[in-house]
């Protein structure tokens, strides 16, 4: 069974405290058995989705990884590596990402790994879309969050919010709190202890599989 190494994250924690060119260079070793080990995770993990989405059969891990080096020039942090793993499994790869809701998966040490669902501040046009359908069909998602066993692995839908009804709804909407959200996301918190378990992979694809309804929703438009 497919697992998360510790040494992966060991290398990840000591990658945060060494963020530099030289060593790096000294540990690409250590880099690139922890990568390989998380992109063992992630092709599984997209094979083990794909069985119940069919949109996802067919990725490959290329398709949805990203680089660790860091996009260093319009920030202000000047790190020049990513201290965490992170793979973004959508309908055609990472790269539609803008297009449609999917499954996120972050490995990072310090209990901050994550598997993440949802629509990350979508273009006017979809999140136009998403909120006619909340205006339309609110009490389905009311009912899909509300689900017993979406509260096993998710809270409420997070995101940034409108300080006010936007514009074509009435502030008394049933739904305005839907409404005014900028982002959908949904987010499932997974400590060290259990980021390298032998059960993690079942964890993953067990809310992963209980996300999708939610993305469904979010993807009808």
């Amino acid at each position: 069974m497919v697992q998360i190494k510790e040494s992966t994250l060991s290398f990840l924690a000591d990658l945060k405290a060494n963020n530099d060119r030289e060593w790096f260079a000294a540990n690409r070793k250590r880099y690139e058995d922890s990568r390989e080990n998380f992109y063992s995770f992630v092709q599984v993990l997209i094979n083990s989705i794909g069985t119940f989405d069919p949109s996802i059969r067919g990725l490959e891990v290329s398709n949805c990884t990203y680089r660790i080096n860091r996009d260093i020039r319009f920030s202000i942090d000047k790190s020049i590596y990513k201290t965490h793993f992170g793979a973004f499994i959508v309908k055609g790869g990472k790269k539609n990402g803008d297009k449609y809701a999917g499954y996120y998966f972050h490995v990072e040490p310090g209990n901050h790994s994550l598997i993440v669902g949802g629509a990350y501040k979508p273009p006017s046009e979809w999140l136009s879309a998403i909120r006619e359908k909340i205006d339309d069909q609110g009490d389905l998602l009311m009912k899909i969050i509300k689900d017993r066993e979406f509260a096993r692995y998710f809270r409420s839908i997070e995101g940034e919010k409108l300080k006010t009804a936007p514009r074509g709804y009435p502030a008394n909407h049933k739904h305005i709190e839907l409404l005014k959200m900028k982002s959908y996301l949904i987010a499932c918190e997974i400590p060290d202890n259990q980021i390298v378990s032998r059960a993690c992979i079942n964890f993953v694809v067990n809310a992963s599989r209980t996300m999708k309804p939610f993305n469904d929703f979010l993807n009808e438009y």
